[in-house]
């Protein structure tokens, strides 16, 4: 089930990172949410986030739209 769902499409990092990481902070362990974003940037700078943070993820691309399911440990 996904709590949260984050569509940051036309969005320039670093706002997606900076949302992302406003919503791990308010998730309890377990919970999970998904972000769309269409900035190459994410590609790296949200696992390297997802990573400080103990959050862990799966990442799907559809056309230029890349979907991560992240899930708080």
């Amino acid at each position: 089930m996904i709590e949260y769902n984050l569509d940051m499409k036309g969005m320039r990092c670093p706002i997606p990172v900076i949302k992302a990481k406003n919503i791990i902070k308010k998730m309890k362990s377990g919970e999970s949410f998904e972000l769309i974003s269409d900035d190459m940037g994410v590609k790296e700078d949200i696992p390297s986030l997802l990573r400080t943070m103990g959050c862990t993820y799966d990442l799907k691309e559809e056309g230029k739209d890349m979907v991560f399911l992240i899930q708080k440990e």
